[in-house]
């Protein structure tokens, strides 16, 4: 038996070390994931950051923060700066906290009240889903939105590029980056494939 286990530990070390020198494929997917969906969010805001600060600031149809205007600014600077540094890899640990800050005040200024999924999922693909409520609600006008273009529309052509549903506008995508952004600061920008990694290496320090 315990020759046995002394192979299998030998197998598993030798494949640990064929791994070794592919340990940054793992962050450099997730920054290259997760990069150009910051990019992109920050440059639409910066575009329309007017719009962008009366949604944050007006209590009835928007967000109701205080000073929306710098809180815009702030938000989609972050965004915009913080994607380029992840997909570069320069920083990203640094700009990774500003990051989740942003995603976690998302989820729960903009989110939280919807639930957990992004979509009314009839068949739950998280168990803590605590808004079961609009899923059923969303099903149900789902489908009589579906009867009415059915029965005054070409149906057809209005579904080829895919079908109706009902945003749920949940936390799940702003929960989903706030993970790989907790990854990325742990575990840095990865070996080899970002900046961080080389600057470290030339300054003589250790960098993921």
């Amino acid at each position: 038996m315990d020759g046995t286990n002394s192979g299998f530990n030998r197998i598993y070390r030798s494949f640990l070390n064929l791994l070794r020198p592919l340990d940054g494929l793992g962050p450099l997917a997730l920054r290259l994931f997760v990069g150009p969906i910051f990019i992109l969010a920050g440059w639409n805001k910066l575009g329309h950051i007017d719009d962008v600060a009366a949604w944050f600031g007006n209590p009835d149809w928007g967000l109701g923060l205080p000073a929306p205007v710098l809180m815009a600014w702030l938000t989609a600077l972050t965004e915009f700066l913080g994607g380029i540094a992840l997909v570069i890899g320069l920083g990203v640990r640094v700009a990774a906290i500003p990051l989740m800050v942003v995603m976690a005040v998302a989820a729960v200024t903009a989110h939280w009240q919807y639930g957990w999924h992004a979509l009314p999922e009839q068949t739950l693909t998280m168990p803590w889903e605590w808004r079961k409520d609009l899923i059923a609600e969303a099903i149900v006008r789902r489908d009589k939105a579906v009867e009415l273009l059915k029965a005054h529309g070409d149906y057809a052509w209005l579904t080829e590029a895919g079908s109706f549903t009902v945003l749920k506008n949940g936390i799940e995508f702003a929960a989903t980056y706030f993970v790989m952004l907790l990854v990325l600061l742990f575990c840095g920008g990865g070996r080899y494939v970002s900046l961080d990694y080389w600057i470290a290496r030339k300054r003589g320090l250790s960098e993921g």
